[in-house]
């Protein structure tokens, strides 16, 4: 049973065709990555999964159910636009946050000082809002996000502002709920966080889903078969051009290096075998697409 589905889900905003028959399963317990250029339709799911917008075809399920409006209590939903209100105390709005999820104020208290000493905020507690940096917001936000511990967790851009190391730091609280037992899907741009994080993938473009699996299936869907070898060799190698062809070559300071494709159906242990009597191999590496040129590739297409 999957912790979310979407089932053919469309929507129109007049003559606009935000989703087309739009179908994902998000794994119980897993990282997901819903991916996408601007406009692609990853923001209007999110609303439909959240019951903010209503789908006009299809149908969400939830833990194998039809979702129903008062799920909204198991999701923590982190939107793009982020929205706090200015004047309010850091620690008086975080807690004001906490108790519309059902958390008592005395319990929101208690963690948020946790969460508020884990995220470097904790000296602002009694500042107002509108003294926080932009970072420091969406801190805010993403505590208050998690504060009542959603099985689901919906992230939209939840890097975007963020200095490197506190990217690293969401991240790794990311793999933390996900390891409590929380199923997580993220929207981003940031393709390096998506392959450090994500188990699985849907790629949207043009309101349709074009791509979606595993991450490490999808990259070998996608690979060039292609090998890079780094050795030493007194002479040119003598490769059969039928089986394999040299796709680029360098000399770093006596140690050769070159990308060979595979042709044919040869295999990288044929390639090995013509090498190992030609030359010392220094190392033998497949070379993988990534998941940003895997991107790239299928929005353009």
């Amino acid at each position: 049973m999957y912790a979310l589905e979407a089932k053919n889900v469309s929507k129109t905003y007049v003559n606009h065709k935000a989703l087309d028959n739009v179908s994902i399963q998000v794994g119980q317990g897993s990282v997901f990555g819903l991916l996408g250029p601007n406009g692609a339709g990853k923001t209007s799911l999110i609303r439909i999964i959240n019951q903010i917008s209503v789908m006009d075809e299809g149908e969400i399920l939830l833990n194998g159910r039809k979702i129903k409006p008062a799920d909204t209590a198991l999701i923590g939903y982190l939107p793009e636009e982020r929205g706090l209100y200015k004047k309010m105390k850091v620690g008086e709005q975080a807690v004001y946050l906490a108790q519309l999820k059902g958390v008592k104020k005395q319990e929101a208290v208690k963690q948020l000082k946790t969460w508020f000493e884990k995220f470097e905020i904790a000296g602002w507690w009694n500042k107002k809002v509108e003294e926080l940096s932009k970072g420091m917001q969406q801190k805010l936000q993403f505590i208050a996000t998690v504060m009542h511990h959603p099985k689901l967790l919906i992230f939209d851009e939840p890097f975007s502002g963020f200095d490197p190391i506190n990217v690293n730091i969401l991240k790794q609280e990311i793999l933390n709920l996900r390891n409590e037992g929380a199923t997580v899907i993220f929207s981003t741009h940031n393709m390096a966080s998506v392959e450090e994080l994500c188990d699985h993938i849907a790629l949207i473009n043009n309101s349709k889903v074009i791509l979606s699996g595993e991450i490490g299936e999808i990259k070998n869907r996608y690979k060039p078969n292609i090998f890079r070898i780094e050795y030493k060799a007194q002479n040119i190698l003598d490769i059969d051009n039928t089986k394999f062809e040299i796709v680029s070559s360098e000399n770093n300071k006596g140690v050769m290096a070159a990308d060979i494709r595979l042709l044919n159906g040869s295999r990288s242990n044929d390639l090995i075998n013509v090498l190992v009597p030609q030359c010392e191999i220094k190392s033998f590496n497949e070379i993988l697409p990534g998941i940003n040129d895997i991107f790239i590739k299928e929005v353009k297409a």
